[in-house]
Formats: structure tokens, sequence, C-alpha cells
């Protein structure tokens, strides 16, 4: 067994104990308050998951295992000082609650390399599918096809006992995390490059990895890859693509077809695509505007026609926070060393100061402030990876980390199926005495 695995194991037995303990004990014990509102606005704030891997919080922003995002730029094991943490050691903290060493980060890269390996029936899948295809539709399909390989399913169809569900379902997690990776870049290359495709680099990190096979060889785009696929990891269990992801796993669907229709949900406008449409909405202002420089008072005129129109400000906006997107103010802190003088940096800088006083000034919006969204296609797009219909793909290789590291510890508390009651029309009018 390896160490991260026995570490795992260590953990899960005493908490899966808790849990069970919880229910007995206080099972009955009133955590909220259900409301006509929250149910027709989309279950908004309901007490209604148990995610170990991270909460979010309306006005401290996401915090992994206790840690906000500046305490873990500085906390979790680099390469270098000056470089960004690997997402290897926040999936670390994720599964275990602890700050990990460079050696056990280390550890995990070496590992996920070795399990990298992608049956050819898989590539003759992506194969199969025509080239107008979205690059997200690509991405499901390929994880589903890689659902031929899970020992989970193995180990159930031989009749494993449940209390060692999470044994098998730690290999399927291990093995697709490093499988990840070389799925995105290929299909990638099949979209944009003429499916010539490039072989991984054993000398690498998992995210550095995943830049060199799509093409793309910096010692910044290794950083800015590190950095975005750390911020993007997780964000708790009640967004679309991690609660679609539990929902399907608590029905013992394997790891890989759970994840699929995790990125069904993330390939939405109201979720994941939302990164595409940012540099879409700027490109459309570049282009009425007639510049790549607009001043801040062409911007304001722009996003003032945006709301007439009826249109959203892509980018700004959360359902939980109610302040700047701490991954926002990472992305900038990013920008701010390595991209200055790019123009379209500049227009998400410019919007910032812009755009959360003609919102907030709207009276109605409850957060003015931007997202993650706002800032990650333009630090893309400074780079040369100029396909913003492949952006949620990147999004999805690093929201597993979290996905599946929360689904890894759903087996070993062994959750049950989630199965929430729906009503009438008629029984909510009768409730609010209609």
């Amino acid at each position: 067994m390896s160490s991260l695995k026995s570490k795992f194991a260590e953990k899960a037995v005493p908490v899966a104990a808790e849990v069970k303990s919880l229910f007995k004990d206080h099972g009955n014990t009133v955590i909220g308050q259900v409301t006509i509102e929250s149910v027709i606005d989309g279950m908004k704030g309901i007490p209604a998951l148990l995610t170990l891997t991270s909460k979010l919080d309306a006005q401290e922003g996401i915090r992994f295992r206790g840690y906000s995002i500046p305490e873990l730029q500085e906390k979790l094991p680099k390469l270098s000082p000056q470089d960004e943490p690997l997402p290897e050691g926040l999936f670390y903290l994720m599964l275990l609650g602890e700050i990990p060493t460079l050696a056990d980060v280390q550890e995990i890269s070496k590992e996920w390399k070795q399990r990298a390996v992608v049956p050819q029936s898989v590539y003759k899948v992506l194969d199969a599918l025509p080239m107008d295809s979205a690059p997200m539709a690509d991405f499901s399909v390929g994880i589903l096809a890689l659902a031929t390989e899970s020992k989970f399913l193995q180990a159930y169809n031989a009749g494993v006992g449940k209390k060692d569900y999470w044994d098998s379902y730690y290999e399927d997690v291990m093995n697709f995390i490093g499988q990840l990776p070389v799925i995105a870049a290929y299909i990638y290359r099949k979209h944009y490059f003429n499916g010539n495709v490039i072989a991984a680099d054993p000398s690498l990190d998992w995210s550095a990895n995943l830049a060199h096979m799509m093409g793309y060889d910096d010692p910044e785009i290794y950083k800015l890859f590190r950095l975005y696929l750390t911020i993007h990891a997780d964000h708790e269990g009640g967004n679309v693509s991690a609660h679609a992801a539990h929902l399907v796993a608590s029905a013992l669907s394997n790891p890989y077809y759970s994840y699929a229709a995790g990125m069904l949900g993330l390939a939405g406008p109201l979720h994941g695509y939302a990164n595409q449409e940012v540099i879409a909405w700027i490109q459309d202002m570049i282009k009425e505007i007639g510049t790549e420089s607009p001043t801040k008072q062409q911007i304001h005129d722009f996003c003032e026609k945006t709301i007439g129109a009826g249109r959203v400000i892509p980018g700004y906006g959360h359902a939980v926070l109610r302040k700047t997107d701490p991954r926002f103010e990472a992305q900038r802190e990013f920008a701010g060393k390595y991209c200055k003088g790019d123009s379209l940096i500049q227009i998400v800088n410019d919007l910032y100061e812009v755009v959360p006083p003609i919102l907030g000034g709207l009276g109605k919006v409850k957060n003015p402030w931007p997202n993650v969204d706002a800032y990650s296609g333009s630090l893309l797009m400074h780079y040369g990876i100029k396909e913003a219909p492949f952006y949620t793909v990147l999004f999805g290789v690093s929201r597993a980390l979290g996905v599946l590291a929360s689904m890894l510890w759903d087996r070993a508390l062994g959750l049950q199926i989630e199965r929430p009651s729906s009503y009438t029309l008629e029984w909510f009018k009768e409730k609010a005495g209609l």
C-alpha cells in the first residue's frame, strides 16, 4: 500500500466512526431552515451536504481544509521560493487535512506519472468524434471511455464489502487524476494542431506536463498552470459540477461515470463556461469601440449598454461570495508580476474599477465583485492559449482534485444515496396559505 493510501486509511477509519456516531446520536438535531424562497431560488444556503475538502464563506472566500488561498500560496510546497504551489500538495491537503512536505508532493507527482496510462481504446473513441464537437463534449466522452478500466467497478462486481469500497475507489481516483492531463492535451492537439500529439515529459510535474503536452514549454507558463490548477481545484460541494458528481457517485457509480456527470454541469454558461464568455464579451467590446486600449469611460459606456440590453456582465457576481473572489486576486497578482503591458489584461484591471460601482448602483445585485472567471481567460490569452472553447477543459482538469478527493471520502464514510423529496406547486401554494 502506498504511503498516501495508508495515511488515508489511518485518517478515514476514525472519521467514519465519528460520522456514524453523529448520525446515530444526534440525527434529530436541527441545523437549518428550509423556506419556499430557498427551494425556488436553487436551494442556496441550505445545509444539505457533508464535504470535508473545502468551505466557501461569503465574506472570507474559499478555504481548503481551513486555509485561505493566500495562506496556501505561502504554506504549500513549491519547486522554488519564486514559484507557485504545486496542485499535488493541495490534493494531499484536501485528502488528509495536513500540509504536505515537498517529499510528500514529489511522491504523489511520481505516482500520477506512473498511472498516466491511457488505453488505446480511449484515443479511438476521441478520434471518432467530429472535429466540430465542443472540447468539453470530447472531454466528457473521453472520461466515460476510461471507465472500462475502473477498479471499483471490478471490485463491486466481484462482491467486495461496503466497508472496503474506498480501497478500489482510491485506485480509480489516483489513476484518473494521472490520466486527465493526457486526455485534455490530446483533445487540445486534436482540435487545434491537426492531432500532432506531444508525449509527456517524465521530468515535469503534473501541471507543467499538461502545459508541455499542449505545446507550451516556458517556465512562466508552468507557473501559471500550477496556479490555475490549484485555485480552480475545489469550491465546496454545492456548486453544480461538484454536486452533480457527488449525486451520481452516491448511487455507487464509479468515479469516471460520476465525474463525467460533473463535467456536463461545468460546461454550462452559469458555471465553468463563463470563462469563455468573459473573453467573448471583451472581444465584442474591443470590436465595437474600435481599439484594444479603450478608456475607462468607453468601458463604462459599454457596460451600461450591456446591462441596458438585459444582459449580465460575465465574470461578475457569485451565488455565495459577497466580496472579490480571492482566486481573482491571486490571478491579478500573478499578472502584475509577469504580464505587464498586456492590453487585454489592462482591460480586465480597468473593468475591476468600473463594473462594481455600476452593479452596486443598481440596488439589486447582491455581489458586484469579480469571480475567478473574470481573470483566467486573459492570462491564458497572454501566453498564446487563445482557444477559448478549451478553457473549461482546463477548469475540469483542476476541479477533479477536489471533487475526487471528496468522492473518496464519501465512500470511506459510507454516505448514503442522495434522495431529497420534491413536491408539487399545489403543495407549495398550500404551505404559503394561497
